[in-house]
């Protein structure tokens, strides 16, 4: 199974774009709020290799980018290979 996250801040468009698309695909995925979070901001920061900027995301640990590359990835087709959603 495709183990997806995505750090975010609640107020953040971007997040919100990002988890809508991930939504619409039918995708489960674990959220980390990390608003006010220092230890969770750092955590991503660490993951990210030093990338700051919310949303976060990750499939199957590696990291994709943010929801410019998620969106890059689904108007490419390669994002539900990354899913595993041809499957």
């Amino acid at each position: 199974m495709t183990k997806v996250e995505i750090y975010t801040w609640q107020s953040c468009p971007f997040c919100i774009r990002a988890k809508s698309l991930l939504d619409r695909k039918g995708v489960k995925y674990e959220e980390h709020k990390i608003d006010g979070d220092q230890a969770g901001r750092v955590r991503m920061i660490n993951r990210a290799n030093g990338r700051s900027s919310v949303p976060q995301i990750f499939i199957n640990d590696e990291g994709i980018g943010g929801c410019d590359e998620l969106h890059a990835l689904e108007d490419s087709k390669q994002l539900d290979d990354l899913l595993a959603l041809g499957n």
